[in-house]
């Protein structure tokens, strides 16, 4: 299961960064499993005392147009979903400061439980940092993100190590889905 998140998000990354002119990006991950925070009311008046110890991932990224984008991030599957949470934060997010550069957050978008999202004016040059997560500790999942608005959504470009490392996770896969097909 962790395996599926680790290839999809550096496949969903090069597509975005590949894309000319999207005005939509998206996304896949799983909180399963991620590291835990103690993760703000939606409000941002405070820290959760029901999401105390709730797993997250974030996501990193600056846009090219300034404008208003939509977020909206999904639970999946649809049909039986876990309570997700999203905040957005300008500029770096710290988990031990959760509160520190909380712009926006919500859960249940429009009432709905296992969807979240907002509505912001983003400029060009700052840099933000999505995080999904859940509204309760002890629930997590896979996740559908999408980011709409005037411009590309453009993620930090990888050092060529990290480029590295996935060819080499690619190659691994490549190597072992081809040796089963010979056993």
């Amino acid at each position: 299961m962790r395996t599926f998140s680790m290839l999809v998000k550096p496949i969903a990354l090069a597509a975005m960064l590949c894309a000319g002119q999207a005005s939509a990006a998206f996304y896949l991950g799983d909180t399963t499993g991620g590291d835990t925070f103690n993760r703000p009311v939606e409000d941002l008046s405070a820290l959760s005392g029901v999401g105390t110890n709730v797993a997250y991932e974030s996501f990193s990224f600056s846009v090219d147009t300034a404008g208003s984008y939509s977020f909206r991030s999904f639970a999946l599957p649809l049909a039986n979903t876990w309570d997700n949470f999203l905040i957005l934060y300008t500029g770096a997010f710290n988990p031990a400061s959760a509160l520190t550069n909380a712009t926006i957050a919500n859960d249940d978008f429009n009432s709905n439980i296992g969807r979240s999202g907002f509505d912001l004016s983003l400029s060009t040059g700052v840099a933000y940092t999505l995080v999904t997560t859940s509204f309760y500790n002890d629930d997590s999942g896979k996740y559908l993100n999408l980011i709409r608005g005037p411009g590309d959504v453009t993620a930090p470009v990888p050092e060529p190590e990290t480029y590295l490392m996935l060819l080499a996770g690619l190659a691994a896969v490549g190597f072992m889905v081809r040796r089963r097909t010979f056993d």
